[in-house]
This record gives C-alpha cells, structure tokens and sequence, in this order.
C-alpha cells in the first residue's frame, strides 16, 4: 500500500550540498527562502498511514529501506512538506524530524522526479 506520493517541484541551488553529510531536505512550496536554497521543493501531499520502519522511500524507481522514524516526521510531512532523509542506517531516531534510510549512495533525482513510501 502506498503511504505517501508527491513530486519534486524545485532544487535549490545548495541542495546538493548536503549530499557530503549524507542528507536530504524535503520542503514543501511554503519552505522559508533561506532554508528553500537547501531543499528539495515538493508539492504537499496527504499521508494515507502511519510512516514505519521496514517501509521503503522510493525515489523514481529507486527503493531505500526506512530504519527509524522520528517522532514528528508524518505531522511535519503533512503540514510542511518537511523532513529531513539521513541515509545513514541508524537504527535509532536521533532527530525527531528526520526519516531515517539505509546508508547507501543517495538517489540522482531531479525536478519531476517523484518520491513515494510504501
């Protein structure tokens, strides 16, 4: 069953930046500017269930296995677009807006590029 589907609308232009620390920033179209130089714009979608470890974030046809779940990460996604996607493994949520995935290379995607968990 698909959790959540939405799309990339805009990168800004330090978004890959944050590619050395292994990290990602989703933000929804309202996103401050300052913090918009560093997301991954996307439009604000409805999230059908609950976010859990053992789903996969898929982006394009590329799946990352969810390892933890920060306790705020289905309420920001819904109300802001925003979370932040560690690829780093971590077994425990340290951030309590971030959605913790597998620790393997981050995804290439780009502006249409769309994002889903299921």
């Amino acid at each position: 069953m698909t959790v959540f589907t939405t799309q990339i609308k805009a990168i800004g232009p330090e978004a890959q930046s944050l590619r050395e620390s292994q990290m990602m920033i989703l933000f929804g179209e309202e996103a401050p500017a300052m913090l918009a130089e560093f997301c991954y714009t996307i439009e604000v979608k409805s999230i059908h269930d609950a976010i859990k470890v053992g789903q996969n974030i898929i982006f394009d046809d590329v799946p990352y296995f969810i390892t933890a779940v920060g306790d705020v990460v289905k309420q920001n996604l819904t109300s802001l677009g925003h979370i932040t996607i560690k690829f780093d493994g971590a077994r425990e949520a340290e951030l309590p807006g971030t959605l913790y995935v597998e620790g393997k290379s981050l995804p290439n995607v780009q502006v249409g590029s769309t994002i889903e968990i299921v």
